[in-house]
């Protein structure tokens, strides 16, 4: 049975003077936990919760039987691990909720580096819990505009992810990321279309499109090089044209002036923080998030 699923006798929280309940997301929460998202203005579906909470394990802050927050974390091999999803009702916020999701969730991750994407709102909340920014992250989206055509590199193509690609591309993302993420990679098998970077006849990067939000989004994108990168979100991007895109650009200044040539503008930026060791990437790069949450 999954973490998700943890009933509320495996994982006691008595309630505080307050009357404030910290307890595992169950199932019967996601209704209540996309409502605290759409009052914040986040554009998650129900689906893109229920997809997060299946690769993850999450928690929720009630009163009188009322979900007022939520968080969730995901673990990544036996090293690392990602926060998201947390969110504060309105009406609760300034009374700590925001620090006792975070308290709640780094229990037992101590031995893990641990990391997350916080809004501004957020940044002394993460701050407090020990957690320093280590760059940014640029939010695109809009209507998107076909790219124009982009000229190949000696030995270079795109293709579709085959059923023999999987362990490659898991490979390509450890080496861009620092931390396994297959089963999230393998998610996106099912959930999106993957393009693969070749050259010379072996998998140097990879990109995805999925539905998310109020349309699609691309990400993550793996690649050796910006050249990489583009030919990537080129290519999703000819096939949205004329519909909403949305891509978490790291912050580069010629690939986000590129993307921003596409129609998508910058909406809104998120700032990646680490509570231990930053993940170690190699040759091959992550130039787009899978998402605020997952990294």
């Amino acid at each position: 049975m999954r973490e998700f699923f943890l009933s509320l006798r495996t994982f006691p929280s008595p309630a505080v003077a307050d009357g404030v309940l910290m307890r595992p997301l169950h199932v019967d929460d996601l209704d209540a936990a996309h409502a605290l998202s759409v009052e914040v203005q986040w554009p998650h579906r129900s689906m893109d919760w229920h997809i997060a909470s299946t690769l993850g394990q999450g928690f929720v802050a009630e009163r009188d039987g009322q979900v007022i927050g939520t968080g969730m974390r995901w673990k990544w091999g036996e090293r690392h691990a990602t926060l998201g999803m947390i969110i504060v009702t309105q009406r609760y916020q300034g009374q700590r909720i925001g620090t006792r999701i975070m308290q709640t969730l780094l229990e037992g991750l101590e031995d893990r580096d641990v990391s997350l994407h916080a809004t501004t709102e957020g940044l002394g909340l993460y701050e407090r819990s020990g957690f320093v920014s280590t760059g940014d992250v640029r939010q695109h989206q809009g209507i998107a505009s076909p790219a124009p055509l982009m000229s190949f590199l000696p030995g270079e193509r795109l293709r579709p992810a085959g059923r023999n690609d999987p362990p490659r591309l898991a490979a390509l993302d450890l080496q861009a990321m620092g931390m396994p993420r297959e089963r999230a990679l393998r998610m996106l098998l099912d959930q999106g279309e993957i393009v693969v970077l070749d050259r010379d006849m072996e998998a140097v990067g990879f990109a995805v499109m999925r539905r998310f939000g109020r349309g699609l989004v691309i990400g993550p994108v793996i690649a050796p090089d910006l050249h990489g990168a583009k030919a990537l979100i080129a290519h999703f991007t000819r096939l949205a044209a004329g519909k909403f895109l949305r891509v978490d650009v790291r912050a580069n200044g010629e690939l986000i002036e590129w993307v921003e040539g596409l129609g998508l503008r910058r909406v809104a930026m998120a700032i990646p923080m680490t509570k231990g060791a930053v993940a170690a990437s190699g040759a091959i790069r992550s130039f787009a998030l899978l998402s605020q949450s997952l990294g």
